[in-house]
């Protein structure tokens, strides 16, 4: 497996680098092998209707869109961030309607057109602001797009027929994909990518440091796919799942790689499937090519 994790100066990023970054991390997602209840090499995890290609076929086609949402975010560099949202969503909803063409209405990307537009957006607009291009601010970025999203799209949206996310939002207080976007990806800076650095630095090695940290995830992520398809208790179970491996050691432990290809096995046969940490991690591991930064209050 080809993995990508070298940081680089904003002055090396142009729009042909920020589509190859994107792809890179949604390939490094999907491959990374073995993912609980996920697609990956070893099986199609907990869907009957997707597949390895099937991803693979989606990347190749949502990636090219990230230079749209570049540039909507490079123009609109001199408006005030959170009134550049309206502007990005059209962009959005036709990237999304490119994927369900090429997937034959298979629902592959939906979360990471929008973690990853929000993310290329940002990237525009630090350029045009001769601003350096880090993980820090990038988020910072994210973050000001995203201002009152919750309350306005999840709080005061209870429509006669409420979406998923507004259901969730509605009787468990959980804000998914908005939420972690309006936070300025809190759980990616201070979850996922503090563990990642580590295991890399300790182990030097891409794969035991992107699947611990994707334990980390399943243990901590209030992952609202996890949710729709098992209720809280799905969640509560993986969670649960994550961390009993996790004070074993995760996959750093030895067996660990084997105890995870069990937890896979095991909410393959639950029909439970934790896209939202998988988008998570994909983030992480675009995050990770640059460097961390100013640290900047979102």
């Amino acid at each position: 497996m080809t993995l990508y994790s070298e940081e680089t100066t904003d002055d090396d990023l142009d729009v042909d680098d920020l589509i190859a970054r994107v792809s890179r991390a949604l390939l490094t997602e999907v491959h990374l092998t073995p993912k609980p209840g996920l697609v990956d090499i070893r099986n199609s995890g907990a869907h009957q209707d997707m597949n390895l290609a099937t991803f693979e076929k989606s990347i190749a086609t949502i990636a090219p869109w990230m230079e749209k949402f570049y540039l909507m975010g490079f123009n609109t560099a001199d408006l005030e961030a959170e009134s550049v949202m309206v502007m990005l969503r059209p962009i959005g909803i036709a990237c999304e309607a490119e994927m369900l063409l090429a997937t034959e209405s298979v629902n592959t990307h939906r979360g990471a057109i929008f973690a990853f537009g929000l993310l290329s957006a940002a990237v525009g607009r630090l350029k045009a602001l001769g601003l350096p291009v880090e993980q820090n601010r990038l988020c910072d970025q994210v973050a000001r797009f995203c201002r009152k999203l919750v309350a306005n799209e999840l709080a005061h949206n209870a429509a006669k027929n409420p979406s998923k996310g507004e259901l969730q939002f509605l009787r468990y207080g959980l804000t998914g994909a908005r939420g972690e976007a309006e936070s300025g990806f809190k759980t990616v800076r201070t979850l996922a990518l503090p563990v990642f650095k580590r295991v890399l630095a300790d182990h030097n090695d891409m794969q035991l440091a992107l699947l611990q940290t994707l334990l980390h995830l399943l243990a901590w992520n209030d992952d609202t796919n996890l949710v729709a398809r098992g209720g809280l208790e799905g969640l509560y179970y993986v969670q649960s799942q994550a961390q009993k491996l996790l004070w074993e050691g995760g996959v750093l432990a030895p067996g660990g790689m084997t105890a995870l290809q069990r937890l896979d096995d095991d909410l393959i046969a639950r029909h439970l499937s934790p896209g939202g940490s998988a988008d998570l991690l994909a983030v992480t591991s675009f995050l990770s090519t640059f460097p961390e930064g100013t640290l900047v209050v979102c």
